[in-house]
Formats: C-alpha cells, structure tokens, sequence
C-alpha cells in the first residue's frame, strides 16, 4: 500500500485505538525515578520539586504540574502539534495549518536523535512525568493526547505566550492562497485584550534601601497561563518562579544569584520574501540569481472534527529555501523566513536557570536563541541590565523589513546574527534603574537610556507606549527602594492615555456645545466629572468607567500598542488624535455610554469596582463567566491605557458587567543579597480544579496587590508546608 493511503488509513481511526498502552518496563522505570523526587506543597499549593539531579526534578515538576491543570498542559501541545481543530473543528483548521507550515513536528524529532546526553535526559523525564501522572490517574481523559513523546518541548522552545512571529501573516492570507476564499486577506490587528504586554523593572543599589539590586517580574498573559513553581536539585538546580504549563524550565523567575524577566518584544525576527514564479513542463519553479529553483511541494493532512466525527483535508503546501509560502500579495507569492523553534532556544530556556553571575548570564545570551523576548536582569552583585531582543538577522539596512522585501537575490538574505554587544542594551545605568513596558529600548532607563540613531531600524522598531510613559514618570521619584515599594509602583493605577484623550474631550465638548442644547444638558455632569478626574482607576470611580467605556469607542488605532518599523507608536498616535480629533469624533461616543448605562443600570453614575469584575468559577477554557454567580470588584483597568497593573476586562453574551481574562498573572518582585527575598502573586490560585482550596485562594488578594511571601528556604517551607509526598503517592 502507498505510504500517503496508509497515513489516510491511519488517521481514520479513533484516536483512542491508536494509544499506546504502558509497559510493565516503562512503569517499573517510573516507579523507581518517582522514589527520588520529592514534592512539598506549601499553604498556598505551590509545589516545591526537589531531588539529586536535574531529570528527576523535570521529571517532578511535569508530574505537579499535571496534577495542577493537567487540561492546560494538553492543550498547550494540542496546539504546538498543529491539530486544535481535531478538538474544536474545523473554524480552526487554518490555525493548525499555519503552526504545522512553521513548525515541522519532524524537525523536532531530529533535534531529539541529536540532543546532547544532558538535554535529551531532560526531554525523557519531561514525557516520563506527565505519561506517569496519566499511569496513575487513569480517571482523567485526555482530550487527545495519551502519550506525551519527548520530543514535544521541542516544538515549543521558549515560554512566552506569543512565541510564534509570522511578521504580519494572518489565517485570512493563508485561507486565501490555500483554501480559494474569496474574502480579502488582510492582516489582522492583534486583540486589544491580549496585546497589552508585560512590564519588566530592575533597581540597582544606588537606588534601594539594602543596597541589594531588585527585580520586578510582572508578566502580563491570558489568566492562569502560567503556575507558581520552585524546583531544585543537587546538580546546581535552584529555580523560583513562572512556568509555563507543560514546559520543563522556569520561564520568569529567580534563581539564589540572579533574575530574569521577559517582556515581548517587536524586534524583526522573521521576514517576507516576494517570490518569482515561474511554470514549467506543469512544474513549479522559483528564480533566484537568475536561476531556476524548484518549489518544495508537502502535502499537509488536516483532521478536523465535525458532528462527532473526524474528517481530514488535504493541503497542497509550498515551500522556498526561505520558507513556506504563506500568502498571495500584489500577484506575487509570499514566503516566510523565520526563527520559531530550534533545539538552541530549548537550551537557553534551560540554561539561563542555573546561572550563577553576570558573566554567566551573558554567556547564555550569547547562544542567541531567544526570538521573542526582552530581558530585564538583576542580581546578587547589584548588576541591572536590558537586552532589546536576542535573535536578531543582520540584514541589508536601506530596506525597510516591515515590508516583503525581494527574494530573487541573495542580496535580501540574512547575514549571519548580530553579537550581543551590537545589539540594544544597557548595564548598570547610572540613574539606577531600568524599566521595559514592550516599549521602546530608548526610554528604558529615562535620559540615560541608548540612544536610536546608534542601532539600524528593524534592531528596535518598537514605538513608546503609555505604560512606558508612565514607569519612566514614577520609577524616578524614590531613592530608597524596598520590595513594598517596587510593589506600590508597579501598581500605579495611573491611566495615562486620559492625560492626553480626556482634556480634548473635554475642549471640544466646551466649544461646539451649547449651555441650551439637548446634548449639552446629557453631558455636562459626565463631562464635569472627567474634567476634575486625577486619572487614576478604582473601584468607586465613576470617572474610570466614563473614560474606558468612551475610549474602546474611539478610533482604534490608538489601542495599537505594537508597531513595526516606519509606525506612528501609540503615544503619538493618540497625541495625533486628540489634536485633530472633531466633536463628532468624541461626543456622541460619550452620549452612547451614558446611555448604555442608564439602559443595564437605571443610571450612568456606576462606580467601576461594580461593573468591572473578577470570576473565577469554572475550569472551561474560554472561561465561563454569568452575572448571577458571585464575583469581585477590580479597581485595576487596562493597561492599553498606561495602567501598571494591566487588568483587561470585557463583557460577554449575556453579561451587563465586565470580567477580567488577561493581565497580570504571577507578579513577583525579588531582592538579591546574602540571601533572597522575594514577595509573588497568583491571579486566582495555584490549582485548575474548582474543587480545590488553591483553585481561588489568592482571588481576593490578587484585586487588591496584597502579596504573599515567596518561601525559598527550606527552613522556610518547613513552617507553612501543607503536604509531602513523591510523585504518584
């Protein structure tokens, strides 16, 4: 039988049929490595991994987090493998054919067979851990999934929630090219709610207290993307912090000597490539220097699941030594050239963990294998410093790489990679403090930050945002630092787009209306009490809901946080807005929220703590959220509007009031001395099961910044550690 009819066959079969069972070997082998892991779960649920090597704590670590959301940590993999729409169908066959076009689960599989001893001992406890944890637990059903492989974490080999860059390519281009629709392709705009990034601080020791450097780590994702873990062993292993489910390494955290945080970055790390088609004798061609070259042609197989059963689509997919063919523009093909996986970047991810010093650390970076991250860094030294990006192509500089540039030449071809030294960065600076709020390297320590006429254009295309504006504003008016007080800045609910958006409201509102007119008299007490507004968001600001709800109603170009090379950045944009901006513009989108309200509420004076929410009820994914079940007030608001603390909230079918499903996730901030000190935060808690006293524990603490105490030491975790057990018991 033909190799493609025989993988026909095989996909045709349920899923369950083709699960593996587990060997008496296999289950021997996990028994004996579950015997030399110890897991502590302390008082808020946080496991505390510990064993005599490295393996054995991957091995732990996958096993607690399994026991945590194990849901969470399928689905992850569901979507790195490319087949989301074998669970969700077919609205999502697009998305798994652009991850399975950038992501060659062979490619992974290849740098498994090579990995060095060090790391492929990792990969096999990381599949050993979760496939024990499905051993022992046989009550849970994976949706998918019954045998995680090894080589999975190679599909994913950094931990951020954006991993993956396809420049401005979107499942519209690739519906177009691949599937014949005959809507326009177009780029799509990144969510608002989930495009408003991370903040990154570091304070040095002219500028604390102790004299010890500190770091805040305030990561802001989709809700309860990440746990809260700690994980040691006797091979130099000690590591504190935000894990991503289903990933082996700590992504942002801490280790007895250093610290890291990453926030996202827009630095190029991937680039369209126009290519010249050419047909002959019914084959496809594609010129390059003048010659011809033959288009690489896979075909890519689909399931997708529709009224209960599983369907497959076959796709025809193209492929230039650039990379896959993504897109029809202009009549010419689209090629992507990028950087999204590679056994490199998994080692960096693990590696960066157990650094000891500065050096260390920049050695790591060296390896240059992070393509979508910053990083701020602080350590027991008293060393702060910023890398803009990591992984970044030297390219031809008089072309502007935002957009598709020639692919017939080897003129447009990467050079190589820039050193870490060529790069923007900045160590120790001397007003003492660094911030990164995805905003750009050139405000990142106020007037001594890099300067961008030094770097070329696709190094730091980033534009400045308000969250930017405002860190640079506050991070400079405290001299003594301490962790409560890195705590208090970083939830500064200060909005500081409203500084520029409400004074022109206000303006236009006093000049085109009337003291008679209908419209003046429906405005004017809204209108008053914005004008006298200190732009801070709480929850019994009447104010903070007249200025969000009115602001998602404005041109959207000024919630574009993100920016390419040669973009207006969103503070500009808004400056540009607001200065030009007609009453037709900005009136009657106020008029329409006052009458919203009066239409849920019976009144437009509604303090924001009551309309804006957080619920945490179910483990669904989406969430679920439903008006008549109990919830919480949040103060906190977006930080699209340069709020620190980012809380983005939104209404749902059926809801009068908002919830909250992204922003602030782990937040920690950690002092580096003779020994470390750090205070944490989970959105909700620890656990995925609602039946869990961890599933919410930390909910009321998290709408208010109240923090808890990190429990590094073991004389610390002593006093507060609700159970010990090795993984299965």
């Amino acid at each position: 039988m033909p190799v493609n009819k025989l993988l026909l066959l095989l996909l045709l079969f349920p899923v369950q049929l083709l699960a593996q069972k587990f060997s008496a070997k296999e289950i021997s082998r996990w028994q004996h490595q579950a015997n030399q892991v110890s897991i502590t779960r302390d008082n808020w649920g946080i496991p505390h991994i510990t064993s005599k090597t490295d393996a054995d704590a991957v091995f732990g670590l996958l096993y607690a987090q399994c026991e945590d959301d194990f849901k969470r940590v399928e689905l992850n993999y569901i979507e790195k493998l490319g087949r989301m729409a074998e669970v969700k169908g077919e609205a999502v066959l697009y998305d798994d054919l652009l991850l399975q076009l950038l992501i060659d689960s062979a490619d992974a599989k290849k740098d498994y067979n090579a990995a060095r001893p060090w790391l492929k001992k990792l990969l096999n406890a990381y599949a050993d851990g979760i496939n024990y944890y499905l051993y022992k637990n046989p009550q849970v059903k994976p949706q998918m999934i019954f045998r995680f492989q090894p080589w999975y974490p190679l599909l994913w080999t950094d931990g951020s929630i954006g991993a993956i860059n396809t420049a401005d390519i979107s499942t519209a281009d690739l519906k177009k090219f691949y599937g014949g629709e005959k809507f326009k392709a177009v780029a799509v705009a990144k969510d608002p709610d989930q495009q408003t990034g991370s903040n990154g601080f570091a304070f040095g020791p002219s500028v604390t207290e102790s004299g010890n450097a500190i770091l805040y780590i305030n990561p802001h994702v989709t809700f309860y993307f990440r746990p809260e873990v700690q994980v040691t062993s006797t091979e130099g292993l000690n590591v504190y912090g935000a894990v991503t489910w289903g990933q082996f390494f700590v992504y942002q955290g801490f280790n007895e000597h250093c610290g890291w945080m990453h926030t996202s970055s827009s630095v190029d790390v991937a680039d369209l490539y126009e290519e010249k088609i050419v047909t002959k004798n019914k084959k496809k061609f594609y010129e390059y220097n003048r010659e011809l070259k033959p288009v690489i042609q896979k075909k890519m197989v689909l399931r997708f699941a529709e009224k209960g059963q599983m369907k497959t689509k076959i796709i025809q997919a193209y492929f230039t030594h650039h990379g896959p063919v993504m897109a029809m523009r202009n009549n010419k093909w689209i090629s992507l050239k990028s950087f999204n996986r590679s056994a490199i970047s998994l080692q960096q991810s693990w590696l960066r963990t157990k650094v000891v010093n500065f050096e260390g650390y920049k050695k790591v970076m060296d390896l240059k294998g992070n393509t979508s991250n910053n990083t701020v860094y602080a350590d027991d030294k008293g060393n702060i410093a910023y890398w803009h990006g990591n992984f970044i192509p030297v390219r031809n500089k008089t072309l502007n790489w935002a957009m598709p540039v020639d692919g017939s030449t080897s003129a447009t071809e990467w050079k190589g990679l820039h050193e870490q030294k060529d790069i923007v960065h900045l160590f120790n600076p001397a007003n003492g403090w660094l911030q990164n709020c995805n905003s750009t390297p050139f405000s990142v320590a106020g007037n001594n930050s890099p300067k961008k006429e030094n770097y070329p254009a696709y190094m730091a295309p980033d534009g400045e945002n308000f969250r930017g504006v405002n860190a640079v504003r506050i991070l400079g008016t405290e001299k003594k630092y301490t962790l409560d007080k890195v705590i208090v800045k970083g939830y500064d609910t200060y909005l500081a787009a409203f500084e520029v958006l409400v004074p022109a409201l206000v303006n236009s509102f006093e000049k085109n209306l009337a003291s008679g007119d209908t419209v003046y008299k429906l405005l004017k007490e809204p209108v008053a009490i914005l004008k006298s507004w200190d732009y801070h968001s709480g929850e019994q600001s009447v104010a903070t809901t007249l200025a969000v709800e009115w602001a998602q109603k404005l041109d959207k170009r000024i919630q574009k946080i993100y920016t390419g090379e040669g973009e207006t950045d969103q503070v500009q944009g808004t400056k540009n807005f607001a200065a030009t901006a007609s009453a037709e513009q900005l009136l009657p989108a106020l008029l329409e929220v006052v009458n919203e309200l009066n239409i849920k509420f019976g009144s437009w004076q509604i303090p924001w703590g009551t309309i804006n929410r957080l619920q945490r009820v179910t483990d669904e994914m989406p969430d679920q959220y439903n008006d008549n079940l109990p919830s919480i007030p949040m103060g906190f608001a977006s930080a699209l509007w340069g709020q620190l603390p980012s809380y983005n909230s939104r209404y749902f079918a059926g809801s009068k009031k908002r919830y909250g499903v992204s922003g602030n996730s782990f937040i920690c901030a950690v002092e580096f001395g003779k020994t470390v000190k750090a205070k944490s935060l989970l959105a909700g808690g620890q656990s995925g099961d609602p039946s869990s006293k961890h599933f919410k524990d930390q909910a009321e603490m998290y709408t208010h910044g109240q923090f808890k105490d990190v429990l590094f030491y073991p004389e610390d975790i002593k006093k507060h550690i609700e159970k010990i057990y090795h993984p299965g018991e």
